[in-house]
């Protein structure tokens, strides 16, 4: 039987890696991949000025139903196609690792990749349920978190349990980010995106147009 973790040095870098670097780690099901993991990269990739977002497709999210789900090599390959900007490499690193939950994944990724500074990007309305996820509060142990602002969830973010646990590590979002002290964490607000996976497939739909932004 094939063991659940990985040794974390057996996978390679999905992108070229240098010391210093600054990436961001935007994961999910990208079940399907649309404009609002675009909006949160690029969103991302401007105010913390990072060098590069990578997006970790998971092949199975404990949080949500397998049921509907499309297979993990279709939606590796769906966020390829949909990710154009090159500053965003879509990597299959959770399944080469073996890890299902963040914190393993984070906790792998520093160890394999020590020379990388990484931040932990996510939705306002996964903030708000962040307390259903393992060991959560290890997760601004382990790296700097930053939080997109999602309608209808803005609001609720700021005032849930974690950002109220983690009050105190709040800052703003700066070019320093990523290599300031731990626990951290700070919210990203934009323009509003409405873009949801659940939307999408609920309308059939595999993309989300432009005026959506």
């Amino acid at each position: 039987m094939r063991p659940l973790h990985r040794p974390a040095t057996w996978t390679r870098a999905p992108a070229p890696v240098a010391l210093g670097l600054r990436i961001g780690l935007l994961g999910g099901s990208f079940n399907p991949p649309h404009a609002g993991h675009i909006h949160a990269s690029t969103l991302a990739l401007k105010q913390l000025q990072l060098d590069r977002v990578w997006w970790l497709v998971s092949p199975q999210n404990p949080l949500k139903p397998s049921e509907g789900m499309a297979s993990f090599e279709s939606r590796v390959e769906s966020a390829e196609q949909f990710a154009r900007d090159p500053r965003i490499t879509v990597t299959k690193i959770e399944a080469e690792l073996g890890t299902r939950y963040t914190i393993d994944t984070l906790r792998a990724l520093k160890r394999r990749f020590p020379q990388i500074r990484f931040v932990w990007l996510m939705g306002s309305d996964n903030l708000v349920q962040l307390p259903r996820w393992r060991h959560w509060q290890e997760i601004f142990a382990c790296v700097p978190v930053a939080v997109v602002t999602r309608p209808g969830s803005a609001l609720q973010g700021r005032c849930s349990k974690a950002a109220n646990v983690f009050r105190d590590a709040y800052q703003a979002p700066n070019r320093h980010f990523s290599v300031t002290g731990l626990p951290a964490w700070t919210i990203l607000e934009g323009k509003r995106n409405f873009a949801s996976a659940t939307r999408l497939r609920d309308s059939g739909g595999l993309a989300v147009a432009p005026q959506l932004w």
